[in-house]
């Protein structure tokens, strides 16, 4: 199997991106060509940014199980789909194939089927990464129901804003998962995010710990007593298989939920053709992957990453992807390298954060390992600084293997911004060149195109998109109105990104970070209103204020100050009170880094936070905050220098 739409050269480069801008309709028309439809598009795009209204391969009908699974069958049924490495080395690796993946898909459709579910149902998934997370996610769109699966990390009432938001009547979750040393009851938690819901009618509920969990008559079920039940029926029929639904080209696939710059999460909606060949598409040529590649992306299907390079890209493409239940530091540093070299992976795909935390253990855990097998490194989730950069390019890919440095969004649906492996120039901490069909734009704060350089020769603005992309949303779950405001309204007809960015005079780009009220934690977005409203939630919490800074593993850290009134305990148990506080309502990945308590915050005579001189101070920057006379009370600002932590 070769890919007809696999860039090879830096030339073809050009000649793609040229036509893809030019004739988007003929160029993204022949790719689709590639892939399986039940009946052709009658149209390739139809768009405007006003509304937003996009709409790709309009009338289009298909299933993207079919093309992720069945079409390659006849020729690579016993071929790998899914190496699942569990978080105890010495469990069973597990080896799934195209013909098993097949079977177990078709297993969960009639599960779910059995148990009432729909075409437009919302199932929400919360599981460990196993390959039962991967057949749920299949499974609901093979029979066209609507999947949003939640990380493992999230809180109770986390869990319980997007059951109400996505108004799911059905959770698939596991009794437990294991993440290191840990053993995380996701089944408990799950009773704890249900109490009041009256929407749910079903929980199918994975044995992975067995921890023993509480099961309600009538709608607590086992997803192996289910799965045996819906085997049986199949067989009964013949050999297995569950006819796919045909679906329509602008049908929701799935419901990812996103930090914004205001308090409640916003569910991005991706549909199912246009994000099944981005996806595939990006996959084929950022990574340069050919057949038989054995391919590795270390993220958690539970965000973005997972869904589009460890599921949905891949087995479109017919790849091996490697799928890992643990984290990268258990049971020793070593464990990346050991995966690698007992599986020969090819391609490596991970974040900075885990970089940096890998680079401080030195090379111990690397010396011993076989690496060889890697031709290509990837990045995802933030920038990638120099130093990690280079660590990674020597010690990982002993200075052969390229490094794709990759942007993009749980918003775009799959990158954006990217080196290709081998055919485009790298540039340490450039993400570089966009993808055929990307055309960024950079702006000013007045949404007008920047022209003028910078002294460094460099153009310098905020990161637009001014045409559409086959993978980008389509609207935000139940709330269109949000999506326009939040993506389309600050600059006409333009796709904000929420970015700033550098362009070179080679139409390199490199990310700058982001210019609205979100941070990027470890390659996870947080907004600060809904951190601000999690810690604010706290009895003793008057007021509080959430900037980022930079930080040395994650990239950047969570720094809160906080207001504060009462006499429970001292500061350093005030601090830990704040943290389960935020624990509770988000989950530990929105813990802050430092909490500094203060008496005021800096505002204006108006009432807005000054959130920019926060920003410097938390930096260590406080040479140049600019004039603070303008502001109600100037004088806060010595007292909260005076106390940074």
């Amino acid at each position: 199997m070769s890919y007809p739409y696999q860039i090879k050269s830096i030339e073809q480069y050009h000649q793609d991106y040229k036509k893809s801008v030019d004739d988007p309709d003929s160029f993204w028309g022949a790719i689709a060509q590639h892939f399986q439809w039940r009946k052709k598009w009658d149209k390739v795009l139809e768009w405007n940014f006003k509304e937003p209204n996009v709409k790709w391969f309009e009338g289009g009908k298909l299933n993207i199980t079919e093309n992720c699974i069945d079409r390659h069958l006849a020729t690579m049924g016993e071929k790998p789909a899914i190496i699942w490495e569990p978080n105890d080395p010495n469990d069973r690796v597990r080896i799934v194939t195209y013909n098993r993946l097949h079977k177990r898909v078709c297993q969960v459709a009639q599960m779910l089927k059995n148990n009432g579910v729909q075409k437009g149902d919302r199932v929400c998934i919360y599981m460990g990464m196993v390959p039962e997370l991967a057949y749920a996610v299949l499974g609901c769109a093979r029979i066209g129901a609507i999947h949003s699966v939640i990380f493992g990390g999230f809180s109770v009432q986390s869990i319980k804003d997007r059951l109400e938001d996505t108004g799911a009547a059905f959770i698939i979750t596991c009794d437990g998962a294991f993440r290191g040393g840990k053993d995380i009851p996701l089944k408990s938690v799950i009773d704890d995010a249900l109490v009041g819901n009256n929407l749910v009618k079903k929980v199918i509920v994975y044995t992975r710990t067995r921890t023993p969990v509480s099961m309600i008559k009538g709608r607590d079920i086992w997803w192996e007593d289910e799965m045996a039940n819906a085997e049986d029926q199949l067989e009964a029929k013949g050999p297995i298989s569950f006819p796919a639904e045909e679906m329509d080209a602008e049908d929701p696939l799935f419901i990812l939920y996103t930090s914004g710059s205001t308090g409640k999460p916003k569910g991005v909606v991706h549909t199912t053709a246009g994000y099944m060949i981005w996806t595939t598409y990006t996959f084929v040529n950022t990574f340069q992957y050919n057949p038989g590649d054995v391919y590795f992306c270390t993220a958690d299907i539970g965000w973005i990453t997972g869904h589009s390079y460890i599921v949905y890209g891949p087995l479109a493409a017919g790849a091996t992807s490697l799928m890992f239940e643990g984290i990268p530091t258990y049971p020793d540093a070593g464990r990346f390298w050991d995966i690698i070299d007992r599986h020969k992976v090819n391609i490596l795909y991970t974040a900075p954060t885990a970089i940096r935390s890998l680079m401080g253990f030195g090379l111990d855990p690397i010396n011993g390992k076989d690496l060889s097998s890697l031709k290509v490194l990837g990045s995802v989730g933030e920038p990638i600084n120099e130093e990690a950069w280079h660590w990674y390019d020597k010690n990982i890919g002993k200075s052969k293997c390229p490094i794709i440095d990759t942007w993009w969004q749980t918003e775009t649906g799959g990158t954006m911004i990217s080196t290709l492996a081998n055919v485009t120039p790298a540039r340490p901490s450039w993400a570089t060149l966009p993808l055929p069909g990307v055309q960024p734009i950079l702006v000013d704060e007045n949404g007008k195109e920047v022209i003028q350089k910078d002294d460094q020769g460099l153009w310098k603005g905020n990161l637009c998109i001014k045409a559409p992309w086959p993978g980008m949303l389509r609207t935000t779950w139940g709330d269109h109105e949000r999506c326009r405001t939040n993506y389309f309204a600050a600059y006409e007809n333009l796709y904000f990104t929420g970015d700033g960015a550098l362009k070179d005079a080679d139409g390199n780009y490199r990310i700058t970070g982001r210019v609205d009220d979100v941070l990027n934690v470890s390659g996870h977005r947080i907004g600060t209103a809904e951190l601000e409203n999690a810690i604010n939630m706290h009895t003793g919490v008057v007021e509080s204020a959430i900037v980022g800074y930079p930080h040395d593993i994650k990239g950047q850290g969570i720094y809160a100050y906080v207001i504060y009134q009462g006499h429970h305990g001292d500061d350093e148990l005030r601090r830990q009170d704040i943290l389960q506080t935020v624990t509770r309502i988000i989950g530990p990945i929105a813990k802050p880094d430092k909490i500094q308590f203060v008496t005021g915050l800096p505002k204006t005579r108006s009432g807005k936070i000054m959130r920019r001189i926060l920003r410097k101070i938390a930096e260590g920057d406080v040479s140049n905050l600019g004039d603070i006379t303008t502001l109600l009370d100037p004088g806060v600002v010595e007292e909260i220098i005076k106390g940074r932590i």
